[in-house]
């Protein structure tokens, strides 16, 4: 089958082509922004990408037109159509469909399917779940919206009759309103965490909800569904309905619990001990993650002491607390965080790594959640550990300056990139760490922050 992907460079689409090109299609694709990484390696998987979405593109003439939710029927400023080449797959009458139905169809079919989903964490948890499942060599297939650094890919057919997948709550495309997740019909699911976030499409945290219960709905009676016993959010979820058998984790009186600091624990399950984990990887958010992985993996045969084994080798994801550079005693690293909870989250666990040394937070608010200003009144309680704040204020609609106030001095607000460098620069000082929080590429501020340390 030749598959044509609009929106082929982004994170999940990326991973369906490489999906679709292992198991044997032509796969060609087009975007908007063809650069690396991503660029480079579809291109090296023998994938053939054309900049922008022109009708040209019809003369390709593949089996099935695949659309990224990138992909809408907006129009410009001169009424002529955003994506041209959908208005003519539209007028053609060319079968299409979209990307989480796809894989739905030709990758998900058949196989035991372990998805994640939750507001923070879905990246890591389901990178943890599929190396503890590799590990036990299982062989399963993974598709996942960064890249384990285990792995080295973010996505991968696999051997055996399980697939691991991060289950996003946004979305499918512009024909289909509900989350991708409806799509993968899982046998284990994964409800890692629950709070407001996609102002673009969600009005409030009960529209969300309502998603995750649709994902609920999907699980059979033979599956399990893995919550997590702090959110209030998804207990009012099961409390609308649950069919599966249901295995908690998180809180004191859950199924399964950590017992120990988040770097060296013992897990507890029913209430005994049954394995403990010491690793390299920090913060309670991790220690959550961890538990959420091994009650699934327990799901299909794994124990629990040998998925704790597994996951002291985990490397974690690129992009999740990664050194990008050392220089004059000064750390640079790069992190995915951008909803409050998220930022909070990173610095507290950045934090509990280096005690007392100063932590200089550098973000910008790029999320659709964020460029609307929707959770702009969160940013000083989320930054509140560390000891100074510095935000990329571009693109924004609202006063960044105005919603860090309460920060006082620790926080300022740069309208540019090279600002914001300026602004680091000149506070400064040998043995601090500097945190850059951003889901995009943030201007490559970090390899100009060590090059202008270094002088």
């Amino acid at each position: 089958m030749h598959i044509h992907i609009l929106g082929i460079c982004g994170t999940f689409m990326g991973g369906l082509a490489a999906l679709a090109r292992e198991a044997g299609h032509r796969v060609t694709g087009c975007d908007a922004g063809v650069y690396p990484p991503m660029s480079d390696q579809l291109r090296a998987l023998g994938i053939d990408l054309i900049e922008g979405f022109g009708t040209d593109q019809m003369a390709l003439k593949p089996d099935m037109y695949v659309i990224g939710n990138v992909v809408s029927r907006a129009r410009l400023a001169d009424g002529s159509p955003k994506f041209p080449l959908m208005e003519a797959i539209l007028d053609s009458g060319t079968p299409y469909t979209s990307g989480p139905q796809w894989l739905s169809e030709h990758v998900l079919q058949g196989r035991h399917v372990l998805a994640v989903a939750g507001t923070h964490g879905k990246t890591t948890t389901t990178s943890m779940l599929a190396w503890v499942l590799e590990q036990a060599g299982l062989q399963p297939g993974f598709l996942v919206g960064g890249v384990p650094l285990n792995f080295g890919v973010s996505a991968r057919l696999g051997g055996g009759k399980y697939f691991v997948i991060e289950a996003d709550e946004y979305d499918t495309a512009f024909f289909d309103k509900r989350s991708k997740f409806v799509h993968y019909r899982p046998r284990t699911a994964i409800l890692n965490n629950l709070e407001f976030d996609h102002a673009d499409i969600f009005d409030d945290l009960a529209a969300i909800e309502r998603q995750f219960h649709h994902l609920v709905r999907t699980v059979p009676g033979s599956g399990r569904v893995v919550v997590n016993g702090l959110e209030e959010s998804l207990t009012r979820v099961l409390g609308q309905g649950c069919w599966s058998e249901v295995r908690s984790f998180g809180s004191t009186v859950s199924d399964f619990v950590a017992e120990g600091e988040p770097s060296h624990f013992k897990v507890l399950q029913a209430g005994k001990p049954v394995a403990e984990l010491q690793w390299a990887i920090g913060g309670v958010h991790n220690q959550l993650n961890a538990l959420a992985a091994i009650a699934a993996a327990e799901h299909v045969g794994v124990a629990p002491a040998a998925a704790a084994n597994a996951l002291a080798t985990f490397e974690n994801v690129k992009r999740r607390m990664e050194v990008r550079g050392r220089v004059n005693g000064i750390t640079v690293y790069d992190d995915f965080a951008h909803h409050p909870t998220a930022i909070r989250t990173t610095v507290n666990g950045l934090r509990r790594q280096v005690g007392k040394a100063r932590i200089l937070a550098i973000f910008e608010p790029r999320s659709n959640t964020m460029k609307l200003g929707t959770m702009k009144a969160q940013l000083p309680w989320s930054l509140e550990e560390a000891d100074l704040a510095f935000c990329h204020s571009g693109g924004l609609d609202w006063d960044a300056a105005t919603a860090l106030a309460p920060m006082g001095t620790k926080a300022q607000v740069g309208a540019n990139i090279d600002e914001v460098i300026a602004q680091v620069l000149a506070q400064v000082q040998p043995g601090d760490h500097l945190l850059c929080m951003s889901n995009g590429g943030f201007g490559g501020i970090h390899a100009k922050l060590l090059a202008a340390i270094n002088g």
